[in-house]
């Protein structure tokens, strides 16, 4: 521990990180960046000894390997607006670095009262007592563990939407987070309220070149439905080669609410995805998707948790993964009915495809549930491609990469149907095609 505090205190994990981040800030965010600081200074570093990261070393991350990137905006290169053009949307952010470089957002929507901007902006000025009342409070508050203290204490380039009661927008709200300067970290956060009766889909992408030094990413996510709002959020991750992610997720449903998420792992080195969803209002749906690609050594770690805490809420998850080469991927996941849930549905489903002998999964679903009427149920597979399957495509006359993409598209087609944004669909087909070759 002595020596990862030295390396960080060298990179530059010290209060003038910190202090750099403090000076604009109103008094009540500079107390909250400095209880989320001293947070992570008192807690200890997690280890291999624990369960939930026995199968990811935190040292893969390298986060004691790069200095936090200072929180201003960087030329924007013609890549990231390339990401951004011709897909449509109802608003647009783009972060170049550790800064926000551009914001969009349709006037019809301003003049209804959604609000679409940077989130230190949102807390210092009208916007400060909602930002207040749900920034690092209930949902990722700097007690979810070491690393959501640290993005809690440091984060920059923050995205801020708020969508009144009663609207509706169609199109998605797309945030590109662009990086291109290596050998530093990253702390990019993402506050979402749903008023009641609202509906609005978030998309956020998270890309880069290649890189030979390491990049450490560490974000928050913090989503909040009110009644009867609908939420749709899509964290697809396309980090170039170098890139160590970490994200911290965390929804809340209210009453009636539908809450739905679709994490999709395609880039970096390594990628730990830490996702909670807490239904606490009668009514309240959640469906939690996942996606993962992964070849050479890449490594992805998926923990996910579904809270039950009142009566009569839905809960259905469905991860699926396939991993060529010597790709890892861990997935942990539970089911949490408290005493008074009952009348609770809820399942969770994780499958791994593996299309090398060297390729290898861990899959470990888990129930805890304190009520007695309830519908509960977990499985999880681990196999490989099918080798007369494979034949019968190939019989056809497709060569054998060709039959292999067509297998792995349509194991992974059970969990694209299931995303009502046919535009993003098929973003993503295109992404994974890309990404399998």
């Amino acid at each position: 521990m002595a020596d990862a505090t030295a390396r960080a205190a060298a990179a530059g994990y010290d209060r003038a990180a910190l202090d750099a981040r403090l000076d604009a800030a109103p008094d009540w965010l500079r107390e909250r960046r400095i209880e989320a600081w001293s947070v992570w200074e008192s807690t200890p570093m997690p280890t291999t000894r624990l369960e939930e990261w026995r199968y990811t070393d935190p040292r893969r991350l390298a986060w004691d390997k790069v200095a936090p990137a200072l929180p201003a905006p960087s030329a924007t290169p013609a890549d990231a607006r390339a990401a951004l053009a011709g897909r449509a949307a109802s608003g647009t952010v783009l972060q170049v670095g550790a800064g926000i470089a551009e914001i969009e957002l349709a006037d019809e929507l301003r003049r209804k009262g959604v609000v679409l901007m940077d989130l230190a902006a949102a807390a210092a000025g009208e916007h400060a007592a909602r930002v207040r009342e749900h920034l690092a409070a209930r949902a990722a508050p700097a007690g979810a563990g070491k690393f959501a203290a640290l993005n809690a204490a440091l984060w920059s380039a923050g995205v801020y939407l708020y969508v009144p009661r009663g609207v509706r927008i169609e199109r998605p709200v797309r945030v590109l987070r662009w990086l291109s300067e290596p050998g530093f970290a990253y702390f990019p956060r993402t506050l979402v309220i749903a008023d009641e009766g609202s509906h609005i889909a978030l998309v956020e992408e998270f890309s880069s070149p290649d890189f030979d030094t390491p990049v450490f990413s560490c974000g928050a996510v913090e989503i909040y439905a009110a009644a009867a709002a609908h939420i749709q959020y899509v964290g697809m991750q396309r980090w170039g080669r170098g890139v160590r992610h970490l994200s911290t997720q965390r929804t809340i449903a209210g009453r009636d609410a539908n809450l739905d998420t679709l994490s999709v792992n395609l880039g970096g080195d390594v990628a730990r995805i830490d996702l909670g969803a807490s239904l606490e209002g009668a009514g309240a749906r959640s469906d939690m998707l996942g996606l993962y690609f992964g070849e050479r050594e890449q490594h992805f770690d998926h923990v996910t948790r579904q809270d039950h805490v009142v009566p009569h809420a839905t809960s259905d998850l469905l991860y699926k993964g396939a991993l060529d080469d010597k790709a890892e991927a861990v997935f942990r996941g539970l089911i949490k009915v408290y005493p008074k849930a009952q009348r609770t549905d809820a399942y969770q489903t994780n499958r791994n495809l593996l299309l090398s002998k060297r390729a290898r999964a861990t899959s470990l679903p888990n129930l805890e549930i304190e009520a007695d009427d309830v519908r509960c149920s977990h499985a999880a597979t681990v196999g490989h491609l099918d080798d007369e399957e494979l034949f019968y495509i190939m019989s056809r006359g497709v060569p054998r990469r060709e039959a292999e993409r067509l297998v792995v598209f349509g194991f992974f087609g059970e969990v694209l149907d299931r995303l009502p944004l046919p535009g993003v669909v098929e973003e993503l087909r295109l992404a994974i095609e890309r990404k399998i070759g």
